[in-house]
């Protein structure tokens, strides 16, 4: 018996049997991308990618609520794949570029998702990349790194010290095999 798939949207169901590869992998493109899954490589953060301790985290003005978030307007790198996400996608966490010493670099870290701890006083905030850097650091929107610098040191330094790890964005789908997300599992077990 052929296996059925149920997807989130964009009309995608049926039998894969009677589709060619092609059109069900497009179909299967456009039902993420609706339901805010990053179209880049690396796909919206899972955990078990990465973590570093003690990494230098600079600060950028990205100021993306005076951007209304939007990654073009910023000249954010990986506006080329997630320009288009929906706003409550590109607003649910604050911004960073990262080349930090693990984890994913380039577009494989593209839209995925760190959880930050500042290492003086342990305070914790979600980032997502949306940027690349050269620097071997996290280089924060100014906004988290305001968050995070509690005492004003940091500010007064020019840089914090983190932790960071890599994180599932909960986007609801599951964005390292996303085929899984769209198919009921009823089917198939």
């Amino acid at each position: 018996m052929p296996l059925a798939i149920l997807c989130l949207g964009a009309g995608v169901a049926g039998n894969v049997a009677d589709k060619p590869l092609a059109k069900l992998v497009l179909e299967t493109s456009v039902a993420a991308s609706l339901a805010g899954v990053s179209n880049c490589w690396g796909g919206g953060g899972d955990s078990g990618e990465g973590s570093a301790s003690n990494v230098r985290a600079t600060y950028h003005y990205y100021n993306p609520e005076q951007h209304g978030w939007d990654l073009n307007v910023v000249s954010a790198y990986y506006s080329t794949w997630d320009a288009g996400k929906p706003y409550s996608w590109r607003s649910k966490y604050g911004w960073t570029a990262s080349c930090g010493p693990s984890g994913p670099r380039g577009q494989a870290s593209c839209g995925k998702c760190l959880r930050v701890t500042n290492r003086g006083h342990e305070f914790k905030r979600m980032v997502r990349i949306v940027d690349q850097c050269s620097n071997g650091v996290l280089d924060l929107d100014v906004g988290v790194f305001n968050q995070l610098d509690t005492d004003g040191n940091g500010y007064a330094q020019g840089h914090l010290v983190v932790n960071y790890q890599f994180v599932n964005c909960g986007n609801g789908l599951d964005v390292v095999n996303p085929l899984l997300s769209i198919i009921d599992n009823d089917l198939i077990n």
